[in-house]
């Protein structure tokens, strides 16, 4: 990192001497930037290969506690090498987990809200109205019918404050009586999420609850064995809590049919969440919009800004259709922030108490570049993705294992006379990660490992795709030459 010259401070020192400002803040603030520029232009071009710590610095960081203070531009070029190093979703040929393109606005947004440290654990003022604007865009943008909801800090808070709304609703009391001898069930598809049966388990209602219900041939949850399996719990004493149908699941990206699944809800009363996290900004691009009939039905979504709306974690969203059921989950009066009136704190209809204000990076990008961009922004995506399934057809040494719904592709490396393919593609897929050009997640498909390819990032161009499955084979290449 370059050094600068200290100058006097912008501002009067603090006064406490055992809590000292910066120096030269604005000296660091600006080679801060200048370090954040320089990674935003990496991320543009391929990378040759996969950095490296090297001894020095890895030395440092098994360091013990530091008792006198430090320098703070060794600290910032530390941190700078230390995240180059790491796996991060901002670089366009990072395809193995489904993660976001970094935005600028999002890390200016992350900034702004880190130097205030706005908590909506009670009423914030203007902070507020910015959290409620945000999700009525986010809202507007995927079509669906906001009552109320908050930002969480991940797809599996959503979901489980959702199912925590839907446990009180069909179990009235169980939030403080525990379900006293009642039995329950929650209904997902196969390839559902696991964090859905986590967020189950932390309901207290076992992952027993569980029910997985089989696919069709598109990877989707089928809605006549759902309705049958919702049947015969009922008819057993069983009480069916929600149904948390994925638009978009991690594994391949298949969007249950929400409209049907939305028929069988209706007709039994049950909770209908649809776990969006990373598939229901799709339903903002009229190519893959009839994919998400039905979504206005359900009484809860979920989905994750930090995945295909481009702006850094943590920066999720639970949406209601209907006012009211978030308090009855949460809601409380504590002696030390009391309401005022009727009126709840914020607080009182979410899970967490301290809670930053994570909307400010989405709000600021949908902003700055609108949703007729991101709209643009997403349909590339979608093309990428198209582009990969195409280039897999014509390679005799590529087997495509789906036919994509969104934008995850999943596929196998199978050149001829390959003894052991399961074996074969997840070695693979390590290798292909440290060999950093291309980073592929290994994955399983109907007991078929395979390589996984998500595409959300917006700086994935058709180039790099064309890019995937040069390198793939003479990665796997070198694996089977004798």
């Amino acid at each position: 990192m370059r050094r600068r010259e200290a100058r006097s401070p912008s501002t009067p020192q603090h006064e406490r001497a055992d809590l000292p400002a910066l120096a030269d803040r604005e000296g660091v603030l600006e080679e801060l930037v200048r370090v954040i520029c320089e990674a935003w232009a990496s991320f543009d071009a391929p990378r040759p290969a996969e950095p490296q710590l090297g001894e020095e610095l890895a030395a440092r960081l098994v360091a013990p506690l530091p008792e006198e203070p430090g320098d703070v531009e060794d600290a910032l070029s530390d941190a700078a090498r230390v995240l180059d190093a790491s796996v991060s979703p901002s670089r366009p040929l990072n395809l193995g987990y489904i993660g976001s393109t970094g935005l600028e606005m999002g890390v200016l947004g992350s900034a702004l809200a880190a130097t205030y440290d706005v908590n909506l654990a009670v009423t914030a003022g203007g902070a507020d109205l910015v959290e409620e604007q945000a999700l009525r865009w986010l809202a507007d943008f995927v079509g669906f019918p906001l009552a109320e909801g908050a930002f969480t800090s991940g797809g599996m808070t959503s979901n489980l404050t959702a199912l925590l709304a839907a446990r009180e609703r069909a179990l009235p009391g169980s939030r403080t009586d525990g379900l006293t001898g009642r039995r329950a069930a929650v209904y997902c598809s196969e390839e559902a999420h696991h964090s859905v049966v986590r967020a189950v388990e932390v309901c207290g209602l076992g992952s027993a609850a569980v029910r997985r219900i089989p696919l069709d041939d598109r990877r989707r949850m089928r809605p006549e064995a759902l309705d049958a399996a919702v049947s015969r719990d009922a008819a057993s004493g069983i009480t069916p809590v929600a149904v948390v149908a994925t638009a978009g699941t991690t594994l391949t990206g298949a969007v249950d049919p929400l409209d049907e699944i939305a028929d069988v809800c209706g007709r039994h009363g049950v909770w209908m969440h649809v776990d969006g996290a990373y598939g229901l900004p799709a339903a903002a691009v009229p190519e893959t919009a009839p994919l998400f009939a039905g979504l206005e039905r359900a009484d809860s979504t979920t989905v994750d800004a930090h995945k295909w709306l481009g702006v850094q974690k943590s920066c999720s969203a639970v949406m209601l259709r209907e006012t009211g059921r978030l308090r009855a989950a949460f809601g409380h009066e504590e002696r030390y922030m009391l309401h005022e009136g009727d009126v709840p704190n914020p607080v009182d209809r979410t899970l967490e108490y301290s809670r930053p204000l994570r909307s400010l990076r989405l709000w600021m990008a949908l902003r700055v570049h609108g949703a007729a961009q991101y709209r643009i922004w997403i349909k590339r995506t979608l093309d990428n993705a198209r582009h990969l399934t195409g280039l897999l057809r014509e390679a005799p040494d590529f087997e495509l294992l789906h036919e994509p719904m969104l934008s995850t592709v999943c596929f196998r490396h199978a050149p001829s006379g390959l003894r052991d393919p399961d074996a074969h593609n997840l070695r693979l897929a390590r290798e292909m990660q440290r060999d950093g050009r291309v980073f592929l997640a290994p994955a399983s498909v109907d007991g078929r490992a395979c390589l996984r390819a998500c595409f959300v990032n917006f700086r994935t161009t058709a180039r790099d795709v064309e890019r995937i499955l040069p390198v793939a084979r003479e990665v796997g290449g070198r694996l089977v030459r004798p």
